[in-house]
């Protein structure tokens, strides 16, 4: 029995054993922990020996660190918002619109001329006084807080048989404005001059010659014809008359629309201008272009 009882003891405290080693030694934990720490001391061994080598002035980057830097380089790259499209420049709206905005009319041995930033009691009666003499009718851009300075000047235009349209109320530039201000340039300047003038004028000039699509699209839409030019005499910067004389008849051509200047800001200075402006009607004359008004030229009414 003694014998019994201790073999009965052992046999128990075997299986204690063999079931604490099974414990210990099936534990997916530890099974884990194992791996871990080997692939842990792989790579830092690596890490290690990476940077190692890199000190020693080889050109090597770290697989860890690489993973870490492309990680944040593509993070950084992620797609942004599209930025909204480019506005069209003027000769892209020129070629859009082609009916709505105009550079010049038809191909045939006419001209016209035209004068902006009107009236101007300095130079305006100049320049009607040598086209009254040379029997030439051209077109006039008002400004319409001129026009209610100086409405005399704007009669006696009309009187005299010329042209006019609308160059805004004082001038700004209308890519810098929003629609609903564009709008309140054109229609103010337009009711200054139908109660001078008695109508209200189809063509505009915008200032500078700049305009956005949606102000365009709104000119055609209410029935405006935008007017620029394709020769420009840039008397504007106090050229002498044989500059201003170069710059025109260089360039100007059939159906071309010539621009000139009959007003200006505080110190301008149209002599050149105005004393060229004889010199240009004869020559041309000479080869064999006759004067026409812009709605003339491009067959369109003058009233709205």
């Amino acid at each position: 029995m003694m014998i019994n009882a201790r073999f009965a003891r052992m046999i128990i405290l075997g299986l204690i054993c063999a079931f604490i080693s099974c414990l210990a030694g099936c534990s997916p934990d530890s099974d884990t922990r194992t791996a871990a720490a080997a692939s842990e001391s792989e790579t830092g061994g690596s890490q290690i020996a990476c940077r190692a080598s890199g000190t020693a002035g080889n050109s090597l980057e770290c697989p860890a660190e690489a993973n870490g830097r492309n990680f944040d380089r593509n993070r950084d790259r992620e797609p942004a918002s599209r930025p909204a499209s480019a506005p069209l420049t003027l000769g892209q709206l020129i070629r859009k619109y082609p009916n709505a905005i105009k550079t010049n009319g038809p191909r045939t041995k006419e001209i016209a001329l035209t004068f902006d930033d009107v009236p101007d009691p300095r130079f305006t009666p100049q320049i009607l006084n040598v086209l009254r003499r040379y029997r030439v009718k051209a077109t006039f851009f008002i400004v319409g807080r001129r026009a209610a300075k100086h409405p005399a000047l704007v009669r006696r235009i009309v009187r005299e048989g010329h042209s006019i349209g609308n160059h805004s109320y004082n001038h700004p530039q209308f890519t810098k404005l929003s629609l609903r201000q564009f709008r309140s340039q054109i229609l103010r300047a337009e009711n200054i001059i139908n109660k001078i003038a008695g109508f209200r004028p189809r063509l505009i000039r915008p200032p500078y010659g700049e305009i956005t699509e949606q102000q365009l699209k709104w000119s055609a839409a209410q029935g405006y014809k935008l007017v620029n030019w394709n020769v420009d005499s840039l008397d504007w910067k106090g050229l002498s008359r044989e500059q201003v004389k170069r710059n025109i008849l260089s360039h100007a051509g059939k159906g071309s629309i010539i621009l000139q200047h009959a007003g200006g800001g505080t110190g301008s200075n149209l002599k050149g201008t105005i004393e060229a402006l004889p010199d240009v009607i004869e020559t041309l004359r000479r080869r064999g272009y006759t004067f026409v008004t812009v709605p003339e030229m491009l067959n369109v009414p003058v009233e709205r």
